[in-house]
């Protein structure tokens, strides 16, 4: 009788075996995907990818460790009981998502929601191998079983990995994709119920609530695009005229009667009631200091409204702006209020859009230029730091021309003041040079920009090597006055230089480190200063 039933299990192996390694495969997949839908909505929210993907994966692998421990306490039913984590997963896991939206859109816990849903989320994730593998243990021996679900384990980490970056972020969103993944493992628990169903006391009680909870994903998924703008638009103080999730970033536009913003990743990057005091700035100071400025590097600044101001002087030949994501530039240049507002810049034949990472852009280009100017987003994470390190900044310099300057926004001289002179030390450091400025806007507050030259101007420095602000005031002050009617400057005039160049005793130089590749001080300090802010 022994030997029939052990027959009789081999020939079932033949059929379950491959279900349930599939399964594996699947599940593998999914957890892994809520974890780095969690992470990257933590991220899109409060930034710091480096801090919430580690607390993410920190938290979400010890959970997993607490879910195998609770698996021992599991000795009847292992598969109906499998089936029940599937349904329970899948449930929560396909309203992750929405329910960060929701916490993070009208509550003041999001932090406490995230943590919860990771612990949860994790610990069914630990309950699911070891019973699995148990299940398993019934048809072959352990070390094969064990081999097996691990390796189709590992197999499904993978591909979740590939997965997320090049489809289904950039593809189908955050809160889509998490409709999809719930919604993957509640057919694995569909499936397994219907094939499975001789052996399972409450099959019918699992097939009821597989098939109502697959329905309420489908419904998700279906109106996932409302979902997400009903509740951004609670994020958001402004009317949403634009919303898609690209593949590199969240991009937002919203609109207020004449008031245009644009937001990346929930950071706000221009609005048009004061736009122009940071634009002018940034390209007519270092302006005064070219006799001829013929080739200009853009690096960022997809919005067109730096070069914009770049296509007043008739000096100017040909302008590359280098922007990651071809969305920004594609607003810039087919949106109407885009168009209007950067005068149709990005399709002037000087400019020259590439959609290129600007480190790698830098590190391939052997061309000269005489002005640089990096318009990026503030360093708030690795991928972003590592363009304000001596490293960039030492591939730019060899992109300068011999009379070339370059110019960089700088986060804000007040609100993150340790940033801000961080970046000044650092392209000190690679140029011998560098020269502060601050201006205020009402929607960011006081702003900062920091200057350089390929070659310094002894008359703008003192025996210290520190930018003497009145030399420098005069020098752009002649620079407006010559081209005062071409440029049609509404804020950057002769009269309210000297203050661009000199720095209240609140925003006075620190002592900081400067930022390399292998330390990336200046994300510690950027995350330090703003977070006293939020």
């Amino acid at each position: 009788m022994k030997e029939q039933l052990s027959n009789e299990q081999l020939q079932k192996g033949k059929t379950e075996v491959p279900v349930l390694l599939t399964s594996v495969l699947i599940i593998a997949v999914c957890g892994i995907l809520y974890e780095l839908l969690i992470s990257t909505v933590s991220t899109y929210f409060l930034g710091s990818s480096i801090l919430h993907f580690s607390i993410t994966i920190g938290l979400f692998l010890s959970a997993m460790g607490i879910g195998s421990l609770l698996s021992r306490f599991i000795e009847n039913d292992l598969l109906q009981k499998f089936i029940i984590v599937e349904i329970a997963l899948g449930f929560i896991g396909g309203l992750s998502a929405l329910i960060l939206h929701i916490s993070f859109s009208l509550t003041e816990n999001y932090y406490l929601t995230a943590f919860t849903l990771i612990i949860i989320l994790g610990t069914f994730i630990g309950i699911e191998i070891p019973l699995i593998t148990r299940i398993l243990k019934q048809y072959e021996n352990l070390k094969n079983t064990i081999s097996n679900v691990l390796a189709f384990d590992y197999i499904g980490s993978l591909l979740a990995s590939v997965l997320f970056p090049l489809i289904l972020l950039p593809y189908l969103g955050i809160m889509r994709t998490a409709f999809l993944v719930g919604l993957l493992n509640l057919l694995i628990a569909l499936f397994n119920t219907s094939l499975f169903k001789s052996q399972l006391s409450q099959y019918k009680q699992l097939l009821g609530a597989s098939v109502v909870s697959i329905l309420m994903m489908v419904i998700g998924l279906v109106y996932s695009v409302q979902l997400s703008g009903l509740l951004e638009q609670y994020v958001y103080e402004d009317n949403i005229i634009f919303s898609k999730q690209t593949k590199y970033q969240r991009v937002v536009v919203t609109k207020y009667d004449r008031d245009v913003r644009l937001y990346i990743n929930g950071n706000l990057q221009f609005s048009t009631i004061d736009e122009y005091r940071y634009h002018e700035p940034l390209v007519h100071v270092p302006m005064a200091f070219l006799p001829q400025p013929e080739n200009v590097l853009l690096l960022g600044a997809g919005d067109g409204l730096a070069a914009k101001e770049l296509i007043k002087y008739d000096a100017v030949k040909q302008i590359d702006l280098v922007d990651l994501d071809p969305v920004i530039t594609e607003i810039a240049s087919e949106n109407p209020i885009f168009t209007q507002l950067n005068n149709g810049a990005l399709l002037n034949p000087k400019v020259n859009v590439i959609h290129e990472d600007a480190f790698n852009f830098v590190q391939r280009v052997d061309e000269l230029y005489s002005l640089i100017i990096i318009d990026l987003p503030d360093p708030n994470s690795a991928s972003l730091g590592k363009l304000y390190s001596v490293e960039f900044y030492r591939m730019i310099q060899q992109l300068l021309a011999k009379d070339g300057v370059v110019i960089t926004q700088s986060t804000s001289p007040y609100f993150a003041a340790n940033a801000f002179w961080c970046i000044n030390r650092t392209l000190g450091e690679v140029f011998g040079n560098s020269v502060p400025m601050n201006v205020y806007l009402p929607t960011f507050g006081m702003w900062g920009f920091n200057m350089a030259f390929q070659t310094k101007p002894n008359n703008l420095f003192n025996e210290q090597g520190e930018s003497i602000p009145g030399a420098t005031a005069q020098q752009v002050a002649r620079h407006l006055g010559k081209l005062a009617n071409r440029l049609q400057n509404r804020f950057l005039t002769p009269e309210i230089l000297p203050k661009i160049f000199v720095f209240e005793q609140d925003m006075q130089a620190k002592e900081v480190e400067v930022n390399r590749l292998d330390n990336q001080a200046l994300i510690k300090y950027y995350e330090n200063s703003w977070g006293k802010w939020d």
